[in-house]
């Protein structure tokens, strides 16, 4: 698996080269929020502050978009991703795409 410290949100990596650009990768994910996920969201919501069910549940979705991206990364030979971002869309109402994506890389110390 790729090393964390090997994946930005810039578009170089400090103290390396980019030897061989993968092309573009991505891990997706859709998701629901459950009737009592909502129920207890809208209980949180009357009393104001952070909605930690809803945080969880973003948390989740974001963490496997992004794990299935480095997989996608790594079953390309690359050991790094330039240039990720995230992405959101309502596919339907409650239900949401989370998009990770980025460039994947074979990435080079620097002499």
């Amino acid at each position: 698996m790729i090393d964390q410290n090997m994946i930005t949100t810039a578009t170089e990596l400090s103290g390396y080269t980019v030897a061989r650009n993968l092309g573009v990768v991505r891990g997706i994910t859709v998701r629901s929020r459950s009737l009592l996920g909502n129920m207890a969201g809208g209980l949180q919501t009357l009393f104001g502050g952070k909605i930690s069910i809803y945080v969880e549940l973003c948390e989740k979705t974001r963490e496997e978009a992004f794990q299935l991206m480095l997989q996608h990364a790594a079953e390309r030979g690359a050991n790094a991703v330039i240039n990720m971002r995230y992405d959101a869309n309502e596919v339907m109402e409650g239900v949401t795409e989370v998009l990770a994506y980025g460039t994947a890389v074979y990435a080079e110390r620097a002499h």
